[in-house]
C-alpha cells in the first residue's frame, strides 16, 4: 500500500511533513452566499485546523472577482511565520528536513488571481520546501489557474498537488449537505489537472447522511476511475453549532460506528490500485468540541484499529 509517507520517501529521498496553513481573509463559495449559504451543514473549519485559532479575526473575505487585496500583505507574513513555527517543530523533535505547505482551511483557490500567484510562489521559495497542495472544490478551479500552477511547478521543479473535495459523488448528497454544487464539472475538473503534470488528490468521506455501504464504495470507485493520484478517506464527525449536530441532536442523523467504518476502509484499500497514494483514512478532532462519535476524538484509537484489520485482511498499511 502505498501511504504518502512511502512516496514522498521514494519522491524525495526522505521523510516529508506536510505543513497545514491557515490564512486570513479566506472563505468558501458556499458560504459567502455566491453558491449557497452556511457552508456544508457539517462544517467548522476550526475545528480541523491547528492554526486558524491562532490567527487575528478579519471582517473582510475575499472572492476572485475582487479586483485589490488588502490582506495580502498580512497573509504573506502569516504564511511565512506559520510554516517557520511548525518547521522549526518538527525539526527539532523528528529530525524532518523537508516539507509541502499544505493550504488547508476553507477554499484556497477561492480568491483574486494575483493573491494567488503571491502566495504559492512565495510558499515555493520558502527554505526546504519540496512542494505545496492545495485545499480545494472542483467549482472553484477554472483552466487560466491550473494553467498558471503547471507553469510554476515546471519552474520551480517542485509538485503541486491539487486536494479536491469531492466527498460524494451522488447530487442528493451534495444537495442535502449543502455542497453548494453537484457532480456535473468533477470528472473534467480532475482531468484537466492530470493533463497539466498536476497532481491530484480526491477527498471523499465515509457516513454522509442517507449512503449506503455501495454509496459510499462507488464514491470511491469513481475517483480512482477518474484519474486521481491520491485519495484521502475519513468519517464524517459532528462538531458543535453545525446544521450537523442539530440533526443529530434531534436524532435524525446516526454517525458511522466504528465497526462499520473500519470494514469500509478494509474493503477501500482492497480496491484502490497500488499506484495510488493513500494520504489519509482517520481524521479527528480532539476538543469538547466534538460531539459523536466518540472514537473520532482519538486518530490513534482509530489508527490501531484499523492497522489490526488490514493486518487480518493480510494489507500491509
Amino acid at each position: 500500500m502505498l501511504t504518502f509517507g512511502r512516496y514522498c520517501k521514494r519522491r524525495f529521498g526522505q521523510r516529508v511533513r506536510k505543513v497545514p496553513i491557515a490564512l486570513a481573509g479566506f472563505t468558501c463559495p458556499n458560504i459567502d452566499g455566491s453558491v449557497a449559504r452556511g457552508g456544508c451543514i457539517f462544517c467548522k473549519n476550526e475545528s480541523f485546523s491547528p492554526t486558524l485559532d491562532k490567527e487575528p479575526r478579519v471582517a473582510l473575505k475575499m472572492n476572485p472577482k475582487m479586483t485589490e487585496n488588502p490582506l495580502l500583505e498580512m497573509q504573506l507574513k502569516q504564511l511565512q511565520s506559520q510554516y517557520d513555527w511548525q518547521s522549526e517543530f518538527h525539526r527539532n523533535k523528528f529530525g524532518v528536513e523537508k516539507y509541502m505547505i499544505y493550504f488547508q482551511s476553507f477554499t484556497n483557490t477561492y480568491a483574486p488571481f494575483d493573491t494567488l500567484q503571491k502566495l504559492y510562489t512565495k510558499a515555493l521559495n520558502l527554505p526546504n520546501v519540496v512542494g505545496i497542495s492545495i485545499g480545494t472544490r472542483t467549482d472553484s478551479v477554472d483552466l487560466k489557474l491550473l494553467d498558471f500552477l503547471a507553469e510554476l511547478a515546471q519552474r520551480k521543479g517542485q509538485e503541486i498537488w491539487v486536494e479536491y473535495g469531492i466527498q460524494s459523488v451522488y447530487d442528493e448528497t451534495l444537495q442535502f449537505i449543502n455542497r453548494g454544487h453537484g457532480t456535473e464539472n468533477m470528472e473534467s475538473i480532475i482531468q484537466a489537472t492530470k493533463e497539466r503534470g498536476l497532481k491530484v488528490c480526491s477527498h471523499i468521506i465515509y457516513g454522509l447522511p442517507n449512503e449506503s455501504k455501495e454509496m459510499m464504495l462507488h464514491s470511491l470507485e469513481s475517483v480512482i476511475q477518474w484519474g486521481s493520484d491520491g485519495i484521502k478517506i475519513h468519517p464524517l464527525y459532528i462538531i458543535e453549532k453545525t446544521i450537523l449536530a442539530n440533526l443529530y441532536e434531534k436524532g435524525e442523523y446516526k454517525p458511522i460506528s466504528l465497526g462499520d467504518y473500519i470494514d469500509l476502509i478494509v474493503e477501500s484499500l482492497k480496491r484502490i490500485p497500488q499506484n495510488i497514494v493513500i494520504h489519509r483514512v482517520s481524521a479527528g478532532v480532539r476538543n469538547d468540541t466534538l460531539l459523536a462519535p466518540k472514537w473520532c476524538f482519538d486518530k490513534n484509537i482509530q489508527m490501531r484499529a484499523i492497522r489490526d484489520a488490514l493486518r487480518e485482511a493480510g494489507i500491509e498499511y
